[in-house]
């Protein structure tokens, strides 16, 4: 087993943080260019935002494929293959015809990147011994969140410069060359041992999770949140590229900096935990995003901003519990119990631009405020009960 801080420890560790990187920056570079693909291909804002919702719900899908399929054939392999194939995929997107080709790229390109997420922890569970595990886990999921944010900015500038094809491009050659020093880094695997894939067994395991009252209260908790969240980017880059701030693609791409309030959520989420528990922490995550809802609905810029980022802490110290969640109560089977957590989450920010679009189309901005309290007020509830579960619990 690899130990914690040693070479093969950092060797290994850096490669997965590479590939989380290279998935996300994959993933959400298309979001800041979505008012300038509308344009270009004339789509509605729904059509567009179904450029980032087909490739969520094939990645959401991807995960219950890529995880079994690894424990019979392996990791490393899957990572591999499935990361070429996603930059190669992003080459393509710049080459696109038409509006239709773009969108079936990237729903493929969706499904490739669910490889490495599905199977990146259960390689680490494999190889590190267990305070490596803890450490190594650490850096990979502040690999995503940085990821995700580069790929707005770098996707944002590059459009700027050179339009909607050469962020593609870019991105595209990003993680062709990244893969290069992935392939290099990643060790072999000494610990792993096939097991024949039982498809019934895990069935069995998903319809268990989905009979348990608890589990599926954070999956709704996860996925409805996300859906609010992910998506309100979406919007918000339609309002701010209109009058009166007009913001190109290079600007829309730096706003999705404040997914830096995310960070500091997840970080300090453990801490509040600890001293007020986490059901009552997950429904105080819900009302910081209600709350940094009503300040984006303010004029100046700047107000968009602190409201945007008054959201990703919200929300980033919502998710992080609940995911958490998820492990504690889970009755065997837990990495199936988390994957199914994954699926709600990534099948709530694939069907949130059905659900903000007609709220949009009735009053633009603040339409989309009134869509998403409704689904935050149904989460917030969710959270009392799990508050009320607590209590029982401890009265045990």
């Amino acid at each position: 087993m690899i130990e914690a801080k040693t070479r093969a420890w950092w060797r290994a560790t850096a490669a997965l943080c590479l590939g989380s990187f290279l998935v996300f920056i994959n993933l959400y570079v298309p979001q800041p260019l979505l008012p300038a693909l509308k344009t270009t291909f004339e789509v509605s804002t729904l059509g567009v935002s179904l450029l980032m919702s087909a490739a969520t719900l094939s990645l959401a899908f991807a995960l219950l494929v890529f995880g079994p399929l690894s424990d019979a054939i392996g990791r490393e392999t899957i990572m591999r293959v499935t990361l070429v194939a996603a930059g190669a995929l992003s080459l393509l997107l710049a080459v696109a015809p038409n509006f239709e080709t773009l969108l079936l790229l990237r729903l493929v390109q969706g499904f490739v990147l669910g490889g490495l997420p599905a199977v990146a922890i259960a390689w680490m569970g494999d190889e590190f011994d267990r305070p490596a595990l803890l450490s190594a886990v650490g850096l990979y999921i502040g690999a995503n969140s940085l990821g995700g944010i580069s790929g707005r900015v770098v996707g944002g500038f590059a459009a700027t410069l050179g339009g909607e094809s050469a962020a593609f491009l870019t991105v595209g050659t990003m993680t062709l060359l990244g893969c290069l020093l992935f392939w290099r880094l990643l060790p072999n695997s000494h610990a792993f041992a096939p097991k024949p894939f039982k498809l019934r067994q895990a069935l069995r395991d998903l319809a268990g999770h989905l009979r348990t009252p608890v589990l599926l209260a954070a999956y709704a908790l996860g996925g409805l949140n996300f859906l609010v969240f992910i998506n309100q980017y979406s919007y918000i880059t339609f309002r701010l590229a209109a009058p009166p701030y007009q913001l190109a693609a290079g600007a829309l791409g730096l706003i999705f900096l404040t997914y830096l309030g995310g960070t500091f959520g997840s970080t300090v989420s453990g801490r509040l935990a600890q001293r007020f528990s986490p059901a009552r922490c997950m429904g105080a995550g819900i009302l910081i995003l209600m709350l940094g809802t009503a300040v984006t609905l303010s004029s100046p810029l700047w107000l968009v901003i602190v409201g945007l980022l008054i959201n990703a802490f919200g929300f980033f110290l919502c998710h992080s519990l609940a995911s958490g969640w998820v492990g504690r109560y889970a009755q065997g089977a837990r990495g199936s119990a988390s994957a199914l957590y994954l699926v709600f989450y990534y099948l709530g920010a694939s069907v949130g631009g059905f659900w903000l679009e007609p709220f949009w189309r009735w009053s633009q901005w603040p339409g989309v405020a009134v869509g998403s309290w409704l689904l935050l007020g149904v989460t917030f509830f969710i959270a009392l009960g799990l508050c009320r579960f607590e209590r029982r619990e401890r009265q045990r």
